[in-house]
């Protein structure tokens, strides 16, 4: 009979998490509770003190993590950052991209060459990169996860976001192409797509009370979300629960892209 106390099914204890954009929002969840789980996490930003923020409270919740500047646009950056995990801890069994950036808000006809150029070389080639460095040490250790932040937006065409939509669809893809070419060795390679989560980085969208009343009116659960549920999915992926789930996408938005609540 199953023991009803076992909770080793979502249990990362001595798993090396690397976690990028996670001094604030859905990155910050994540580190949060991947380190709640018992993983140890390097928390990286663009932003030193930011990170270390982070970690202390990770630390004073009784977790392990370290800070590590990282800059995703930068190979170098990611390289340093495979490197002093591993020299910090050993190797890396979960690998969350979530670090992104989008420039321009507006249709695609007005989005300059170096705008363009800068969401895809962040929010794509920067995950290719740190995948394909962490990936060969990860099949080393028998295995492990690799988790893809995407959104509801690479799922469906945008009036003020096609740029990034196409990044975030080309991520959908990715993790695919990871789960095929890796699945052999043992590593699993998902994405979430959240819906409008109330961080920095979507401000200009929840902020807006004309936009936000939209959304909330369109979304069947009636309000936008917040960052820590999207951890849950983080820490669910990334764990023995998942075991046989690879090559998907989680969507987590409140039920928007369903369809519209009974009401309208």
């Amino acid at each position: 009979m199953t023991n009803l106390l076992d909770l080793t099914l979502f249990d990362l204890s001595g798993k090396v998490a690397v976690v990028t954009g996670a001094s604030r929002g859905i990155g910050r969840a994540i580190a949060m509770r991947l380190a709640q789980h018992g993983a140890l996490v390097t928390v990286s930003s663009r932003k030193l003190d930011a990170c270390e923020a982070v970690v202390a409270d990770i630390t004073a919740g009784g977790g392990r993590a370290r800070a590590q500047a990282c800059h995703i646009g930068r190979k170098d950056d990611l390289a340093a950052l495979v490197e002093r995990t591993i020299a910090a801890w050993g190797g890396i069994d979960i690998l969350v991209c979530n670090a992104a950036v989008n420039p321009h808000f507006g249709p695609s006809a007005t989005i300059g060459d170096d705008a363009f150029d800068r969401i895809m070389a962040s929010n794509v080639r920067s995950n290719v990169w740190l995948a394909n460095m962490v990936l060969p040490g990860m099949a080393q250790r028998g295995g492990g996860c690799v988790i893809l932040v995407s959104s509801i937006a690479g799922l469906r065409g945008s009036p003020n976001l096609g740029a990034y939509a196409i990044s975030k669809a080309a991520d959908l893809q990715l993790v695919r192409n990871i789960a095929v070419e890796w699945g052999p060795s043992g590593i699993r390679a998902n994405a979430i797509a959240p819906g409008l989560i109330r961080t920095d980085f979507a401000r200009a969208l929840w902020q807006d009370p004309i936009t936000l009343a939209r959304r909330e009116r369109e979304t069947p659960l009636k309000r936008i979300g917040e960052p820590d549920e999207i951890a849950g999915a983080a820490v669910f992926l990334a764990s023995p629960a998942a075991s046989f789930l690879t090559g998907q996408t989680i969507v987590i938005d409140g039920g928007i892209t369903a369809g519209p609540p009974a009401d309208m």
